[in-house]
């Protein structure tokens, strides 16, 4: 049986407590709004009024606050009151260079830092599924692996680089963010074509978008732009889209920006390559063929 702390009462947080407590783990809980952490009694855990007093006597640490900032307030507040060589890990989606500053500011103290943000909902934590990260010194995830290993369905360990696991949490939340306003701008535009989002969603039901990532994802990230769509035509579709919302008089958020760095690229001589020559600054001029001929 193993003794936890959970610094944070959010969704998340509670549901990884909840599986930990269903496990005989013993869980000390603390959370700003206390009220959030003695909700999580019913489930065996114990709720502290003081985070100091919380990570008191036990075995690992593992923190999920909302930021930067909340982070390092914590610490402030329990860094001294750590145990030396206590496991420490903070799952909490932060900065690359918050996390730098933390491993060192922990390395300092004595304590084994490492950081585990995850891709998991709420269920996910609950059920032990979905995706943790890692980063960190090789043999101290080594001594966390066991326990991280419980608590979701895929542990990926990314190398001693501590900033690495915060740097593609955040490549992951970002695609998110460009799916989801992408998609806003589709039921947009399907809205003045006066059909149903629901309606227009059903295309996601034959047409798997998917693939873009797996399969020109891959091209783009190696530079390979040989077109099976040009950008010069992916252009002119995208001018169709723009003119059938202003036609109807539905604004477009994300689609406007893409036209004019879609208009930049074509000047720069790249509209016969690949739409994925879109990431060609990404990739530096000596991995990207030339753009006129």
């Amino acid at each position: 049986m193993a003794k936890i702390a959970m610094i944070g009462a959010g969704m998340m947080a509670s549901g990884m407590v909840e599986r930990w407590c269903s496990a005989g783990e013993q869980v000390h809980v603390w959370n700003r709004t206390s009220e959030k952490a003695r909700a999580l009694e019913k489930f065996g855990a114990k709720a502290f009024d003081d985070p100091a007093a919380a990570v008191q006597g036990v075995e690992s640490i593992h923190i999920m606050l909302s930021d930067d900032a909340s982070v390092d307030r914590l610490f402030d507040r329990i860094l001294e009151r750590i145990a030396k060589g206590t496991l420490t890990i903070d799952h909490t989606t932060v900065s690359p260079q918050g996390t730098l500053a933390r491993f060192e500011r922990t390395e300092r103290a004595g304590i084994e830092f490492l950081h585990a943000p995850v891709f998991m909902s709420p269920q996910a934590t609950r059920d032990g599924g979905g995706v943790m990260l890692a980063s960190g010194p090789r043999a101290r995830f080594e001594r966390a692996q066991p326990e991280l290993k419980r608590m979701t369905g895929d542990l990926w360990y990314l190398g001693e680089r501590p900033d690495k696991a915060a740097a593609f949490k955040l490549f992951g939340n970002e695609l998110i963010v460009f799916i989801v306003a992408g998609l806003a701008d589709v039921y947009m535009l399907a809205k003045g074509l006066g059909i149903e989002p629901a309606e227009a969603h059903e295309l996601f039901s034959h047409f798997k978008p998917s693939v873009t990532v797996d399969i020109r994802g891959k091209k783009m990230a190696a530079g390979d732009f040989g077109s099976a769509f040009d950008l010069a035509m992916a252009r002119k579709d995208v001018r169709l889209m723009l003119e059938a919302a202003a036609a109807n008089g539905v604004e477009m958020a994300v689609l406007p920006e893409i036209a004019r760095r879609m208009d930049a690229m074509i000047e720069r001589g790249y509209g016969a390559k690949d739409v994925g020559v879109l990431a060609a600054d990404a990739l530096g001029e000596s991995r990207v063929p030339a753009g006129h001929g």
